[in-house]
């Protein structure tokens, strides 16, 4: 099998699948609110989207993580992740959301073929979680980790963006809820996009908390916290445990510990565009040329080109950051 592979050696076996730009939260480090979203002739169908990841599992890749935007605003998402588990050689299907619907779906979404979810909350406070969202509900969050646990899509993570001086006195909150409650939370570092900001205007600058930071808070007042391997999941979180807990605290730190050396990954964004890094403007259309009736071979090319097109590395350090999307229209 002809696998993908990039210039520095890395072999691409995961790939995310945003399927819609829409979202049912207004976040304060998200302006999905302030641009056009896409219309429905925009966003690839569903034929689409499983067309072009058999092609792509084909070519080596085996993990698939469904994405938005909100993923649940795309109606009937059950049949896509149906149609995503009857193609040979996928072993895990997984997806982030926000949560807020999730009490509805988890079910079907199990029985469908979904594996696991990750689910974002940054906040275990009502009023501080209507502020970070715009409009969210926090019960209907808790609800939606109760009900992805009572179906089976294990591990449910919590995936937590600290910002300071507004969330990160709840840094020993959230690594309670492991020891406590055997949650799995990943604290991930604010990446700043040059595009963001309508919404915030200069609110956002010099808000990255670093996984150092946030590790010194919990050991100071909680213990050591002893490596781990994850669970499950092919993710660049670094996991570890408290003392006596069962759920795991994770750190993902993508601006001050760059992990690109390992990444394996790309992206389906959902008009169709692949791209192969999060960090990078640099995009291959795909979906002009699959309704243009391309081959299953053009198709790989194509695929191959975007890999081709991975850098060594992001360049936050160096404060390039892209700005030709935002997150909500990438698929994080």
């Amino acid at each position: 099998m002809t696998c993908l592979i990039d210039h520095y050696h890395r072999r691409i076996s995961y790939m995310r699948i945003s399927v819609t730009d829409h979202c049912n939260l207004r976040c304060i480090y998200c302006t999905a609110h302030q641009a056009p979203r896409l219309s429905h002739d925009d966003i690839l169908r569903y034929e689409e989207i499983e067309r072009l990841t058999r092609i792509a599992v084909s070519l080596g890749i085996n993990s698939i993580r469904l994405t938005g935007g909100e993923p649940l605003m795309r109606p009937n998402l059950e049949v896509l992740v149906r149609m995503l588990k009857n193609i040979e050689g996928i072993e895990d299907i997984s997806m982030t959301t926000n949560g807020i619907t999730l009490a509805k779906h988890a079910q079907a979404l199990a029985e469908a073929g979904l594996d696991r979810v990750n689910i974002s909350l940054d906040s275990l406070k009502e009023d501080k979680f209507k502020y970070m969202t715009g409009l969210g509900n926090l019960n209907h969050v808790l609800r939606g980790i109760e009900a992805a646990a009572k179906a089976g899509l294990n591990p449910v993570k919590i995936n937590t963006v600290m910002l300071a001086g507004v969330n990160d006195d709840e840094i020993l909150d959230f690594a309670a809820k492991t020891r406590d409650e055997g949650w799995h939370v990943r604290f991930i570092e604010y990446m700043p996009f040059a595009s963001e900001g309508c919404n915030s205007g200069r609110f956002l600058e010099n808000k990255t908390v670093s996984d150092d930071e946030i590790k010194g808070v919990i050991t100071a007042n909680m213990g050591e916290l002893t490596p781990v391997m994850p669970s499950k999941g092919s993710g660049p979180a670094k996991y570890y445990q408290l003392p006596n807990a069962e759920g795991s605290i994770g750190f993902i730190g993508a601006v001050t510990g760059c992990f690109c050396a390992t990444c394996n990954r790309m992206r389906l964004t959902a008009d169709g565009r692949l791209r192969p890094c999060l960090l990078d403007d640099e995009e291959i259309d795909v979906k002009s040329p699959l309704r243009q009736g391309i081959s299953d071979e053009g198709i790989k090319e194509l695929m191959s080109q975007a890999v081709a097109m991975k850098h060594e590395k992001h360049r936050l350090g160096e404060e390039i950051l892209p700005a030709s999307r935002q997150m909500w229209q990438i698929g994080g």
